[in-house]
């Protein structure tokens, strides 16, 4: 018996429960994968072509840590940014009392005092995005709490491409490159072969593109009034590909310094150092391991790693050297929040040994 059986018998039964049709799965450390794998169908359509190691995942929120976060990270190094940096300085509708003190820190660490979505539908401009988003009530003091907020990293990713000076999907094309990629890419925008073999996902219901399969197209309804690539959402990839990205990171963390900038240790424990904000297992732009975690009760307590609304998931455990890639695509029509994430802790327990 494999000693991966445990965690495959996981995800096929998530699979005949119809949680995800989908899945990709890799597993490694820092010198390189130890098991990949991929289950189940395009779709849960009866002639569904089989999902491969290959397929690309709509990532969702993966994008914040490894694309905004990354972006953001090499933007420090470059001194072209700072985390102190207040918000206001970036956007002109950023103004109020209550707002004066948020900084760049603030938003990668979900504890700016703004709510995760906005109340109406998405606007059709960035320009609008913004004076909304800097607009609307704040729900907490800032730095009194941390609440997951798509519209903190929304801002994030404009304040990153105007102090970068191109778009997000070119500046982390710019980082990807030095990671040496394969034809196992990440991207913020499919090329056509590659969108006909994506694992698909279905419009929410207030999505105005409810009806539709979404192949190669964002799921989240924001990024997609964004053109398909935003701060909190966009990035597209495959199992091997987050895996090629989680060795980077996972060398870094564990001190080596051999990886390409801005993947440097001191950089990578910066960013994946949890937040002195009460109660939060936030970092910038990275979460942190929990016993209640989505990463279940077995990593160590120097992991990290992020999950996406699609039912992607990357976790990173600097101590055990080990990182958990397990993509799927429960948008796909599939089960709930609280059934995906039961599957993602039963995943990662049964790996806790590997």
């Amino acid at each position: 018996m494999s000693r991966y059986d445990a965690a495959l018998a996981v995800v096929r039964e998530a699979i005949a429960a119809r949680i995800f049709p989908a899945a990709s799965i890799e597993v490694g450390a820092s010198g390189g994968p130890s098991w990949n794998d991929a289950l189940g169908t395009l779709t849960f359509e009866r002639d569904a072509p089989a999902a491969a190691i290959d397929t690309p995942f709509d990532l969702a929120s993966l994008t914040k840590p490894m694309a905004t976060s990354t972006i953001v990270m090499e933007l420090l190094r470059r001194g072209a940014l700072r985390l102190d940096e207040p918000v206001s300085a970036f956007f002109e509708d950023w103004r109020g009392v209550e707002r004066a003190a948020v900084t760049v820190r603030d938003l990668l660490e979900h504890a700016s005092g703004l709510p995760a979505r906005l109340v109406d539908a998405p606007p059709a401009t960035r320009r609008e995005f913004e004076h909304e988003i800097s607009g609307i009530p704040l729900e907490y003091a800032p730095r009194t709490a941390s609440i997951y907020s798509d519209l903190g990293f929304i801002l994030l990713g404009f304040l990153a491409a105007d102090r970068g000076g191109a778009s997000l999907a070119e500046q982390f094309a710019q980082i990807t490159v030095r990671l040496k990629p394969d034809r196992h890419s990440l991207t913020f925008t499919l090329p056509p072969e590659q969108r006909a073999r994506a694992a698909a996902t279905r419009p929410m219901d207030e999505d105005p593109r409810r009806g539709r399969v979404l192949a190669g197209d964002v799921h989240d309804n924001y990024a997609a009034a964004l053109g398909g690539a935003a701060g909190h959402a966009g990035l597209f990839g495959t199992a091997p590909a987050v895996g090629a990205f989680a060795r980077v990171m996972l060398k870094a963390a564990r001190g080596d310094t051999s990886g390409p900038p801005p993947f440097t240790p001191a950089l990578v424990s910066q960013f994946t150092a949890r937040t002195s904000v009460p109660g939060s297992s936030r970092a910038l732009g990275w979460d942190t391991m929990l016993p209640t975690s989505s990463c279940g009760t077995r990593m160590s307590g120097s992991a990290f790693g992020h999950v996406g609304f699609t039912g992607t998931s990357l976790w990173i455990d600097p101590e055990r050297d080990r990182y958990f890639v397990l993509l799927t695509n429960r948008a796909c029509g599939g089960g709930t929040l609280d059934q995906m994430r039961t599957v993602r802790r039963a995943f990662h327990d049964a790996l806790g040994d590997v």
